[in-house]
């Protein structure tokens, strides 16, 4: 049963932040405080040792003073900032670089695509839904945690905690 929680929380909560992103144009810091949880307690459950912990940790916190910084230079939201910072610490040094650059082509196309749809009518059928007037707003922001959530979904099955899970039975 351990091996279930720890293959399909952080897959679950990452795709509750792109879903909420997409409907809301904002990532609850429930999301984020659920992912720091999460992780410490499938980190013991699948028996990672303290010294990898302590790094996954300093991933995070690394990846928090800098998404910080960038959240109050304006160029980031507040919600993308605290939800790269919490999965850093799910994927540790070893696999961040892979999250950030598939995060950075995914943000990237899906900047482009947003963009396009914007400059094209919304449809008829969507003008009643309040989620669908926010996406299409030219003064909104890009929903940029579906990018994170899409990345990060495609590097888990790559990471310590995955393959650590695979092991308990």
């Amino acid at each position: 049963m351990t091996d279930i929680a720890i293959l399909t929380l952080f897959p679950a909560l990452m795709a509750f932040a792109a879903a909420s992103d997409i409907a809301t144009m904002t990532i609850s810091n429930k999301v984020s405080l659920a992912l720091v949880a999460g992780f410490f307690l499938v980190a013991f459950a699948a028996g990672l040792p303290l010294p990898v912990i302590g790094l996954h940790l300093a991933a995070g916190v690394l990846v928090l003073a800098i998404t910080f910084a960038l959240f109050a230079a304006g160029w980031i939201g507040g919600g993308d900032a605290k939800l790269t910072a919490a999965t850093a610490l799910w994927f540790g040094f070893g696999h961040l670089m892979p999250y950030l650059l598939v995060a950075s082509l995914l943000g990237g196309l899906l900047t482009l695509v947003v963009l396009r749809l914007r400059k094209m009518p919304l449809p008829a059928f969507a003008l009643g839904w309040g989620w669908a007037q926010r996406l299409h707003a030219a003064n909104r922001g890009i929903p940029y945690g579906v990018a994170l959530a899409g990345a990060a979904l495609f590097v888990y099955p790559q990471t310590d905690i995955w393959q650590a899970a695979l092991m308990v039975r």
